[in-house]
C-alpha cells in the first residue's frame, strides 16, 4: 500500500504543495493502523491521495481521488437509520457504516468542494456527503457531483439510493 501511495502521490503533487512524502510516509508509520484504511479505500475503487492539510489540527489529509466516486460504494442508502426504515427494495447497505467500518468518514461539503478545486471528480457520479444534524433529522441527506464545469450540493431523502451515487471518504492522519 505504501508503494501505491507513494506513486500516486509523485504522480499528482498540484493535490498537496507543502507536503512531503517523507512527512506522509513518518506519519503512516507512526500510525500504522492508517494502513488499513487506506487499504479498504483502495480495494474499493477509491484511489486515495493525500490532499492537504486540516487547518485546524496539522492532520495530514487523504481522500478518495478516483475520477467518479469508487465502484464499491455505491447504490448505498446515506446511514442505517434510513436503511432501516426503508420498506420496499432496501440497498445492500449504508454510506456512513461503510465509512465507520473502514476507518474513515464521509467528506464534509467544504471538503467535497476543496477536492473539486484539484481536478476533475464525479462528472458521471454523485457522492454523498456528511450532512448536518437538523438537515438529517427532517430526513434528508447531502450528496455532490461536478456538472457544466461547476460543484454543485443537492439533496434527497437518505433512504434513497442509485447507481450512480456512492461516497468518497476521508481519512485524518496525524502529521
Amino acid at each position: 500500500m505504501l508503494d501505491t501511495l507513494k506513486d500516486r502521490f509523485g504522480r499528482h503533487p498540484q493535490r498537496h504543495e507543502g507536503i512531503s512524502w517523507d512527512e506522509v510516509e513518518a506519519s503512516l508509520k507512526q500510525h500504522p493502523e492508517a494502513l488499513d484504511s487506506l487499504m479498504a479505500m483502495e480495494e474499493s475503487g477509491g484511489e486515495p491521495d493525500v490532499i492537504g492539510r486540516d487547518p485546524n489540527t496539522g492532520c495530514i489529509l487523504i481522500c478518495d481521488c478516483s475520477a467518479e466516486t469508487p465502484a464499491k460504494r455505491r447504490s448505498l442508502c446515506y446511514d442505517d437509520e434510513a436503511l432501516r426504515k426503508r420498506k420496499r427494495n432496501p440497498p445492500k447497505g449504508s454510506a456512513s457504516e461503510q465509512a465507520t467500518q473502514m476507518g474513515i468518514s464521509l467528506m464534509s461539503e467544504d471538503e467535497y468542494y476543496h477536492l473539486q478545486e484539484l481536478g476533475e471528480f464525479d462528472l458521471k457520479t454523485s457522492s454523498w456527503i456528511a450532512t448536518p444534524p437538523q438537515i438529517r433529522a427532517r430526513g434528508g441527506a447531502l450528496f455532490c457531483e461536478k456538472r457544466y464545469g461547476r460543484t454543485f450540493t443537492f439533496h434527497n431523502g437518505a433512504d434513497s439510493y442509485y447507481a450512480a451515487r456512492g461516497w468518497r471518504g476521508i481519512l485524518r492522519l496525524p502529521a
